[in-house]
């Protein structure tokens, strides 16, 4: 049987690791909180950009936009991805980015494979925000940008408008031919999936994955119609738009990631914590099976003994 000795240690580590992920629950739950207020205020603006993208290229207005067409690519030439990644700069949030870093893998291999039956080559950038991610994708090999360096904590507008630039630059400098973002959506309180997104070129129909069916702001999108005059002319009008576009996605998907992070950590910290309860009440009953077999040993000793003396 265990020493009760070493039941006492095990209750003492179990009772301190509990006291650490208790803290850092409580911690999440604050930032969580305030993560979700800021999305919450974010995502209005973020819908409105979706829906007027998807609204001109559904009346035809930018069809023959940059920024809406996909390159075209001959056999034996490459196609050249960028994939912005949003993961955590701590651990101690569950599975959450390992799913993000499993999500940008299997699309990677997926792209790759759909290229290579179509006798096209393929490139893959990525571009880490967050340093777990950054430092797995690293050891695993991939084509990692040491240079981009963002944190994914308390996003601001001003950090995706240097995001947003970088990527604008490095699609029309050729740099790039398709841009994805991957990051963590929150599709209820208890549910988080990583999804996929084509920023660029502009995929109307993974803009309206992202669009709630009951949201109240795709109205107030700017609507494409024939009485509608754009000057200088349409394609001006969406060199100033996409820069907009673009910061609303960036800040839309730091905002959603980080709270995604937060929700993930007090989730996991807050089963951590009743883990930990559990381990304690059973070590506390093991304590006291080894105390009253301690108990039971000495009675048994001291019987025996009396009637040893009792013989003599």
């Amino acid at each position: 049987m265990e020493q009760i000795s070493d039941i006492k240690k095990r209750m003492k580590s179990v009772r301190d690791i509990k006291q650490t992920t208790r803290a850092t629950q409580l911690i999440s739950a604050v930032k969580m909180r305030r993560a979700r207020s800021q999305l919450e205020k974010t995502r209005p603006f973020f819908i409105i950009c979706a829906d007027t993208m998807i609204e001109l290229y559904d009346n035809g207005v930018v069809n023959d936009n940059m920024f809406f067409q996909l390159r075209q690519k001959k056999k034996g030439e490459t196609w050249k991805i960028g994939y912005f990644i949003l993961t955590g700069d701590q651990g101690l949030a569950g599975a959450y980015n390992s799913n993000v870093i499993a999500t940008t893998e299997k699309h990677i291999h997926s792209k790759t494979v759909d290229n290579i039956a179509k006798g096209l080559n393929t490139t893959a950038h990525l571009y880490v925000a967050g340093k777990i991610g950054k430092e797995r994708l690293i050891r695993d090999g991939f084509d990692v940008v040491e240079d981009f360096k963002y944190p994914i904590s308390e996003p601001t507008y001003y950090r995706a408008r240097d995001i947003s630039d970088y990527i604008y630059h490095l699609y029309t400098s050729g740099d790039l031919d398709l841009v994805y973002f991957i990051y963590t959506k929150i599709e209820s309180a208890v549910s988080m999936e990583p999804v996929v997104a084509r920023v660029l070129p502009v995929d109307p129909y993974s803009l309206k994955k992202t669009i709630p069916e009951d949201s109240p702001y795709s109205q107030y999108g700017l609507t494409a119609a024939d009485n509608i005059e754009y000057y200088p002319s349409a394609d001006e009008v969406m060199h100033y738009l996409i820069n907009t576009y673009l910061n609303g996605m960036v800040y839309g998907a730091l905002a959603e990631g980080y709270a995604s992070e937060q929700t993930a950590r007090m989730t996991a910290m807050d089963n951590a914590t009743d883990n930990a309860n559990e381990m304690l009440d059973k070590l506390r009953l093991k304590s006291n099976q080894a105390r009253q077999g301690k108990i039971t040993n000495e009675i048994s000793e001291i019987i025996g003994g009396s009637e040893g003396l009792a013989k003599k």
